[in-house]
């Protein structure tokens, strides 16, 4: 497992998909930086507005597929995966650190510009910070295993996805009563809001309750995952 997630942060660290990722994981908190700078009282719904605006609905999502569709994604196109399946590993310990280097990379990173725009817009909230912290991480563990099935099962996973995360996330269940109950950006928005609701309170109106939020995110994180076992065991590698 570990020579499998090593391989992975590796493929990560590819001077584009790395630069990429940090430019666009540390656009919320200079954009916080520069308001800060230029106006003596932030706006009370600022934070929110970058945290579900930006981080949660459109750079969550764009930087966990840029890295998890690659988890299997260059094996699939370089027809080197076979080295990987014909070890006499159980699968699970291939697909596994193959979702985790996503979430390795990717976590801190967000996690990091979160935090630096709660400080910045909230007065450094330990709570709100917390929250952030807890949100974020659901939210890239599940995207990274939704992402690294698709990268697995479709030649163009990362248009795809794109088309996922913009029409199914952005789109439909933004609006479509109880289809938040079956998204990702809600379980994320959903946790901050459960874990701090007196300092997200803009979040309110669109959160479901926390244990479904929890238990939503749980369940698509390992149900994808188990697909991609599944995967791993039944297709034909040539």
């Amino acid at each position: 497992m570990r020579a499998i997630f090593a391989l992975s942060l590796r493929q990560f660290s590819g001077k584009w998909r790395l630069s990429l990722v940090t430019l666009l994981t540390s656009l919320p908190a200079i954009m916080t930086l520069v308001v800060r700078l230029v106006e003596a009282d932030i706006p009370e719904d600022f934070a929110e507005v970058m945290l579900d605006g930006m981080f949660v609905s459109a750079i969550l999502p764009i930087v966990t597929m840029t890295l998890a569709t690659a988890a299997f994604g260059n094996e699939v196109e370089d027809r080197t995966l076979s080295y990987l399946v014909l070890n006499p590993l159980p699968r699970l310990y291939i697909a596994f650190p193959k979702m985790m280097a996503s979430v390795a990379v990717a976590g801190p990173l967000m996690v990091v510009s979160g935090v630096v725009v709660v400080v910045l817009a909230l007065d450094g909230r330990v709570g709100t910070s917390l929250a952030v912290v807890a949100g974020l991480f659901a939210g890239v563990a599940a995207y990274s295993a939704i992402f690294t099935w698709a990268g697995l099962v479709a030649r163009y996973a990362l248009g795809y996805a794109l088309v996922y995360v913009f029409l199914w996330e952005g789109v439909v269940a933004r609006f479509a009563p109880g289809v938040n109950y079956l998204s990702v950006r809600s379980y994320a928005l959903s946790i901050m809001y459960g874990i701090d609701k007196s300092g997200l309170t803009a979040f309110e109106e669109s959160a479901i309750e926390l244990p479904a939020a929890v238990g939503g995110a749980a369940v698509v994180t390992i149900g994808f995952l188990w697909l991609t076992v599944r995967r791993l065991q039944r297709m034909d590698v040539p």
